[in-house]
């Protein structure tokens, strides 16, 4: 079971936190460069993945730094019993399409765009795929990544799709 667990939160975690990647943005205004500034800083969060027999506890780091343009990079690593999952990316503001991307990749062997949708100060990145993971077994991954003033919400979950069995998390994170 714990190698189950472990194999989710990897998945989990790698497109997750895919969310928050993007690819080269264009000229972006005041405002967004602001926007995404603010989220500069060091952040810790926790969690519990659940799901099969038993839910884990786990605990995450995320640095953001600002990046070329109007970009901000990231890179993150979160912690279970038996493993460590490590992401990275860039988060930007692209003036053609008016929105804000994410692309990302990680050490599980995931990579992930999402946009974004921006509601006054709040922006949130919404991912569903279908993939394979390691082994080759088809997996559907959800995750929703949402930059909301003072904190960073990660809330993920995968299918297995053999299976059947979903694991789920949700990891709060604060500066």
């Amino acid at each position: 079971m714990t190698k189950l667990l472990t194999k989710g939160l990897a998945t989990l975690g790698a497109l997750a936190i895919a969310g928050m990647m993007t690819a080269p943005a264009t000229q972006a205004g005041e405002a967004e460069i602001a926007l995404l500034t603010s989220y500069i800083g060091d952040w810790r969060g926790e969690g519990r993945l659940s799901g099969g027999n038993r839910g884990e506890p786990f605990r995450c780091r995320l640095n953001i730094n600002k990046g070329n343009q109007a970009r901000i990079n990231y890179a993150g690593r979160c912690s279970l019993v038996d493993m460590n999952l490590s992401v990275s990316g860039t988060i930007a503001y692209n003036d053609q399409t008016r929105r804000y991307e994410a692309a990302m990749s990680s050490n599980a062997g995931f990579t992930g765009m999402a946009m974004g949708r921006q509601q006054g100060d709040r922006i949130s990145f919404d991912l569903r795929e279908q993939q394979r993971d390691r082994a080759g077994s088809d997996v559907r991954i959800g995750s929703r990544i949402l930059l909301d003033g003072e904190a960073i919400t990660v809330d993920f979950e995968v299918e297995f799709n053999n299976s059947g069995e979903v694991l789920t998390a949700s990891v709060p994170f604060r500066k």
